[in-house]
């Protein structure tokens, strides 16, 4: 409320919203949406990390175990999005401890896009909308892990507004 007020989400809001940010990018950490990248091939032998890996080997980059490694996060299994609050976090793969989306030449050509629209619409519905969990249902966020990650119980959630219709039209 204090970046915004009663007014309606603008674009130019979002540069100005850093916990939202730190909670997405705390989110992607904990649920990337490809938890295994796209294969690679060297095209000679090499030694990563004191292993022989072969020419023409077909390599996986496991980001789930990368996002999830004690010796990269503390306490990596808990929700913590003042993670992102002290650094220069993105999605450009420059930081090997946080890659969603991939690095080099095959990241994901979408992420720019798909961050700003993904901030700007997080930040209406939650702006605009108080949420509450229906009585019976009990709020999970396990995975279900495969070739993209996804809940394994749908999340259910009742919005009910909180800016009056007269608000958003000044």
């Amino acid at each position: 409320m204090e970046v915004i007020g009663m007014n309606i989400v603008q674009e130019s809001h979002l540069p100005k919203l850093k916990y939202l940010d730190a909670v997405v990018k705390e989110t992607f950490r904990l649920h990337p949406p490809g938890p295994l990248l796209i294969q690679r091939c060297p095209d000679k032998s090499c030694i990563v990390g004191g292993h022989m890996v072969p020419k023409d080997s077909i390599v996986y980059i496991n980001i789930w175990a990368i996002q999830h490694d004690p010796k990269n996060w503390p306490d990596p299994l808990e929700f913590r999005p003042d993670r992102f609050l002290n650094r220069k976090w993105d999605y450009n793969g420059n930081n090997f401890k946080f890659l969603p989306f991939g690095a080099g030449r095959r990241m994901c050509p979408g992420a720019p896009l798909g961050e700003k629209m993904l901030k700007y619409i997080l930040a209406s519905l939650l702006h605009s909308f108080e949420w509450i969990l229906p009585t019976d249902e009990e709020f999970d966020i396990s995975d279900e892990f495969g070739f993209v990650t996804k809940k394994r119980k749908p999340l259910v959630a009742i919005p009910f507004q909180r800016l009056s219709d007269e608000s958003l039209y000044k």
